[in-house]
């Protein structure tokens, strides 16, 4: 060994000392931190309050990035930490969280990047079973789709907030790129296509152009798709996220096939009670307006009086009330802050019915779906 290596071994190997050194101190205060964790657990349940508060851990997100002086990429510092928040909260107290199975599903994709590995997944086969779920304290949380920025509004969801009495705990945004897989070993012997219906339509550009005689086949979500295509003959090919070809032994044939590339699917978790307490953004309501001229301009205008700005608004037919709607609506400020009981009220006077399905944070843009 001549000099020059013999101390550049030397030099690595007390890089390697000091990581080793680090290594321990890190794991002594990841201890440290668990245990205290698990105190404020104690505390929790003693006070009955909710283990997820999303406010809480955007604020600490948000310092920890700003006070951070480099060189950990911020992204990384993001992933670090939203484990080390999954873990705590497992210790506080494990909560149940239900998503549109089965595993592999951009939904339970979502739920794993958001919460973290350490929260406590569980699938259910429908919207409305994760709507029962968490209403009816199976679940704590749930993580539902509620629009795509190609495709729109999951329309069935804002139906099923009407139904069931849950409230939007946090929302995040993924953005969503779409591969195609199949047993098949090239695209010239695929013959089918499946995937849930919003994932066929965010690529059916690509597939017309690529696969003008496949035959598209809807199913209940991505994941189920990919299941059946790992059992079906070697024609069947599926869109999804490409994590399902690992998990399913299949072939990834062609990669960011939806058809326009800025795809961001909009998520909520809910739960059985409005979040508690902290910096919350946004606010979204549902509502109905009197059979009257004007009446949804009333609505608009209490609001533009007040400089509150509307995001979304978009109008559901009202199930057993033919040619009457209701109105879903995003607001970009926290409605139950005492500074807004006067809007309250006005737009409670001015609707026929108001419903406040949740004051929190805006979400994280997530880029990992794919």
């Amino acid at each position: 060994m001549d000099q020059a290596t013999d101390k550049n071994a030397g030099g690595l190997a007390d890089l390697r000392e000091r990581i080793d050194a680090l290594d321990g101190r890190i794991v002594d205060l990841l201890n440290q931190r668990a245990a205290i964790s698990l105190a404020v657990g104690r505390v929790k349940s003693d006070a009955q309050e909710q283990i997820f508060k999303p406010f809480r851990e955007k604020d600490l997100l948000t310092r920890l990035v700003r006070d951070n002086p480099g060189p950990l990429p911020e992204k990384h510092l993001r992933a670090i930490y939203r484990e080390i928040l999954s873990s705590s909260r497992t210790l506080q107290r494990p909560e149940r969280v239900v998503f549109l199975g089965p595993e592999g599903t951009f939904s339970h994709l979502a739920a794993q990047e958001y919460l973290g590995h350490s929260a406590q997944l569980t699938p259910k086969t429908t919207f409305e079973e994760i709507f029962r779920a968490v209403s009816e304290g199976a679940a704590e949380l749930g993580v539902i789709p509620l629009e795509n920025s190609l495709q729109g509004t999951v329309g069935q969801n804002v139906d099923l907030f009407m139904q069931y009495p849950v409230h939007i705990q946090a929302e995040l945004y993924c953005r969503i790129s779409h591969s195609l897989m199949s047993r098949a070993v090239s695209l010239d012997k695929v013959t089918s296509v499946s995937s849930h219906p919003k994932a066929l339509e965010q690529c059916m550009h690509w597939l017309t152009e690529h696969l003008p005689k496949a035959r598209l086949v809807p199913e209940n979500s991505t994941a189920a798709a990919a299941e059946q295509a790992a059992r079906d003959d070697s024609g069947a090919a599926v869109v999804g996220s490409a994590q399902l070809a690992a998990m399913h032994g299949l072939n990834v044939l062609a990669e960011h096939i939806e058809d326009l590339p800025d795809n961001w699917t909009r998520f909520l978790v809910i739960g059985s009670a409005p979040s508690q307490g902290g910096n919350r953004d946004k606010t979204s309501i549902l509502f109905t307006t009197p059979d009257r001229p004007g009446a949804l301009a009333e609505v608009l205008n209490t609001l533009a009086v007040r400089g509150i700005n509307l995001t979304k608004l978009e109008s559901r037919p009202f199930r057993g009330e033919r040619w009457k709607y209701v109105f879903f609506a995003d607001v970009e400020c926290d409605l139950s802050k005492a500074e807004y009981d006067s809007v309250l009220a006005q737009l409670r006077d001015k609707c026929h019915t108001l419903r406040v399905l949740g004051s929190y944070p805006a979400g994280p843009h997530l880029e990992t779906m794919g």
